[in-house]
């Protein structure tokens, strides 16, 4: 009676296994079918900006060996660099430093805006500053933070002010973060080509931090394909050019038209958590061409803007989620979709990041129902269906673009950073996947509760940057700010 009572439920046991590993084989063919689904689409979209960015590549070779006419000589310009502070003691007097020896003569002030209740920041901007007069500490009169938006229309209202009281008048505006490195050609190519264009963008270059070289390094891949690959192609298209809100440059003009047209004389918006992005969203539709250079000094070295990104992955995903808010959800309601069948195709690119983040799931999530389903062939316990063709060449597409995605990311890599990086950027593909997931999680709660009413955090990160020795001592000026403005920087 016991073997049989055994038996019996041996059986049953293994019936219900049964059942279960049928429930996981459906549920991970539905899964993979959505998530293939998915990715073959954006598969296709990712190979049509290849082919374009290809076709880009042949033309720019071609025009090589076509005689072309010099361009005029683009007058000389004087620069306001912009640099807003928020608990950026660390690596304040450090940027300072590096900009003071890098970019000589007096055709430059950097305005470096400081909160009233952050005191440590403007004492290290002052400390390796010395006395040079090229400095200006901007005083706010609001405790920190607000935002990075609020910031810098103080600091273009300072600049306003200083035209008036000091005599230096800015032709045009850099912007920059308190923990960049910048490149020493950096404004003369600024002066040639503002002088055909509203505003330029130059790359953005990530340092990828030795001690966290899958979280750190994942910043290094996404920007190389952005900057060596996606933006080119966009001002191919001469659609909207986004600003990174670094290594950027403005014409006066242009920020006096946004002023002018705000009622508030506040060129950049203060209740948006990527104002960088729509400002050059902003300027497109009123008109100004924006570029996008990639060009290399004397040395062969890339004139392009250098900084350390997070390197742990709470940071990141906090950076992350800002971008996703701001960009991918946000971005609908405040830039709408442009006119042109080219600025449709870009912000829906731009945009696609939350809904990637849920295909990753599905896709994740089928394969381990997949490699559960698994164990129980293995065991003898469940027999799956044949795959269905259809299913089958979904896959077999899927699988090759997967393969053409990771090596096309690591040929950008490699071409930035080297061949070790290039083979780098095949684990932290997976990194950057994790991340966008965390960081869509977060960005998508965050933005239904902003739908209630509720307000949009911004997530401070810790910055740092190479050391830089001080400079030769000259006078620093405090020019004090009032306004009233608000928002939370970071």
């Amino acid at each position: 009676m016991d073997v049989q009572d055994a038996a019996t439920g041996g059986a049953f046991a293994a019936s219900v296994l049964g059942s279960v590993f049928a429930v996981s084989d459906f549920a991970a063919r539905e899964l993979l079918l959505f998530a293939g689904i998915w990715f073959l689409i954006g598969a296709l979209d990712d190979l049509a900006l290849d082919m374009t960015w290809l076709l880009q590549r042949l033309r720019a070779h071609l025009r090589k060996h076509v005689h072309q006419p010099d361009p005029p000589a683009a007058p000389p310009l004087n620069y306001a660099v912009f640099v807003p502070a928020w608990d950026e003691a660390d690596v304040i007097g450090d940027m300072v430093a590096h900009c003071l020896q890098r970019w000589p003569g007096d055709h430059y002030r950097i305005y470096v805006g400081v909160y009233a209740n952050d005191p440590a920041t403007a004492a290290a901007a002052r400390a390796k500053a010395g006395e040079d007069s090229r400095l200006r500490i901007v005083s706010l009169d609001v405790a920190g933070p607000s935002s990075k938006a609020d910031c810098l229309n103080r600091l273009w209202q300072a600049l306003r002010r200083d035209g008036a009281a000091q005599g230096f008048v800015a032709d045009a505006i850099v912007l920059h973060d308190a923990e960049d490195l910048v490149h020493p050609a950096e404004l003369d190519l600024y002066r040639r080509w503002l002088a055909t264009h509203a505003f330029v963008q130059i790359p953005v270059r990530p340092l990828i931090d030795p001690a966290s070289r899958l979280i750190s390094g994942h910043y290094a891949d996404e920007f190389a394909e952005a900057h060596a690959r996606k933006m080119p192609v966009r001002g191919a298209l001469g659609v909207a050019m986004p600003c990174a809100g670094v290594g950027c440059a403005f014409r006066r003009a242009t920020l006096e038209q946004l002023a002018a047209e705000s009622g508030s004389d506040a060129p950049f918006a203060t209740d948006s958590l990527t104002e960088d992005y729509e400002l050059g969203i902003r300027i497109h539709e009123r008109g100004g061409r924006g570029a996008f250079v990639r060009e290399h000094d004397a040395s062969g070295d890339l004139v392009a803007t250098r900084a350390y990104f997070p390197t742990d992955l709470g940071a990141s995903v906090r950076q992350k989620t800002r971008w996703m808010i701001g960009i991918a959800l946000t971005g609908w309601d405040r830039t709408g979709w442009g006119g042109s069948p080219g600025d449709i195709w870009m912000r829906a690119r731009d945009r696609r990041s939350a809904l990637a983040a849920v295909v990753l799931v599905a896709g994740y999530l089928g394969l381990a129902l997949w490699l559960a389903t698994g164990i129980g062939v293995i065991a003898g316990l469940y027999q799956p269906a044949p795959v269905d063709p259809a299913a089958r060449a979904l896959l077999v597409l899927t699988g090759s673009t997967l393969v053409w995605r990771l090596l096309v990311r690591a040929v950008c890599t490699g071409w930035e950073h080297g061949r070790a990086e290039a083979l780098w950027s095949l684990p932290r593909a997976l990194v950057s996947n994790i991340i966008a997931v965390m960081a869509a999680r977060r960005a998508l709660m965050a933005y239904a509760a902003s739908l209630r009413g509720a307000g949009l955090a911004w997530d401070k990160t810790r910055h740092r940057i190479p050391a830089a020795p001080a400079p030769a001592p000259v006078p620093v000026a405090i020019v004090p700010v009032t306004s009233a403005m608000a928002g939370g920087h970071g």
